[in-house]
């Protein structure tokens, strides 16, 4: 075999493991986007992290790596652990107002691999609460309570030992625990309940309202840096009521979607998102209301056009 035969027979190879490489990635990809969107509570981000790990496996020397899903996973993990870190001097809006990123589908969807991404997907009142934790203390939490990877592993990316590792999911465990509403009833209570929290609002109905909402009921209203000023956190459900202008926009076309699995409600001007309110339902009363209203995030929603021009007056 003379050397030029030789090395085509090298680039045969080698284009043969990347295209390997690409179609084992390719089917840890959801996995890996589900251990991001968690760590990060921003769908954008999420795919930055996710396309970073390729970057790295495409970079590196993986033959001897036992167990490639794992070792993705890892990495994953550590690219959002410095995202977090950073994200602090970026980002401008207090954090008590943030609203993560909602993953959306119409009720009546029935696309399997959107049905399942659905499923697999977090609460936004779980992720609110992730947001208040230290990044390691979210990492381990993360990794460990939600993907079963070991303490060992977490050491080795938070830079601490196994015992102090377990420390950080154990603090964090407790606050989520404690902030973490109670399991609602079945997804079509829930609806009704929505429904009956809209009507009310839509007639100015004080009694229907306060028969839906928890006493200490609260509302994160998040406007993204074009409208800050819609940006509040409210507390009570007499506050809460008081907010009626934060509703009059849902009087508007409107289209019932969930949101992360729970009810929710998206109005629609000139055949665009407008605003967004999910609900977090425990027992037969709402525990928490979450409005995006930040324009360029509502912009990327994984909905079509026809799927807006299903929104009713």
């Amino acid at each position: 075999m003379t050397g030029r035969e030789r090395g085509e027979r090298r680039v045969e190879q080698d284009n043969g493991t990347d295209e390997l490489l690409a179609r084992r990635f390719e089917a840890d990809r959801g996995h890996l986007r589900a251990v991001a969107y968690r760590m990060l509570g921003s769908l954008s981000e999420a795919e930055d992290a996710v396309q970073e790990a390729w970057f790295k496996l495409s970079r590196s020397d993986v033959s001897a790596v036992q167990n490639l899903s794992g070792w993705l996973t890892t990495v994953v993990g550590r690219v959002c652990l410095d995202m977090l870190r950073s994200r602090g001097s970026r980002r401008e809006d207090p954090l008590e107002y943030y609203v993560p990123d909602p993953v959306v589908r119409l009720p009546d969807t029935t696309d399997p691999e959107h049905a399942a991404e659905v499923t697999e997907s977090v609460g936004l009142a779980l992720l609110v609460v992730l947001e208040t934790l230290a990044p390691a203390e979210r990492l381990a939490f993360v990794l460990h309570d939600m993907f079963a990877v070991s303490f060992d592993e977490i050491a080795r990316i938070v830079d601490r030992t196994p015992a102090a590792t377990r420390q950080l999911a154990s603090r964090a465990r407790r606050r989520v625990q404690d902030a973490t509403p109670a399991a609602g009833p079945d997804a079509r209570r829930q609806r009704e309940i929505a429904d009956a929290f809209l009507a009310a609002s839509q007639g100015g109905d004080f009694e229907g309202l306060l028969a839906v909402l928890d006493p200490d009921v609260v509302l994160r209203a998040d406007g993204g840096r074009a409208l800050a000023a819609v940006s509040k956190i409210v507390r009570g459900a007499e506050a809460v009521i008081a907010q009626a202008l934060t509703y009059a926009k849902f009087r508007r076309a409107a289209l019932p979607l969930l949101a992360n699995g729970a009810p929710a409600v998206l109005s629609v001007a000139n055949g665009r998102p407008a605003a967004l309110m999910a609900f977090t339902i425990a027992g037969d009363r709402i525990v928490e209301l979450h409005i995006l209203a930040d324009p360029e995030r509502l912009a990327v929603l994984d909905l079509s056009e026809e799927d807006l021009a299903r929104a009713a007056y």
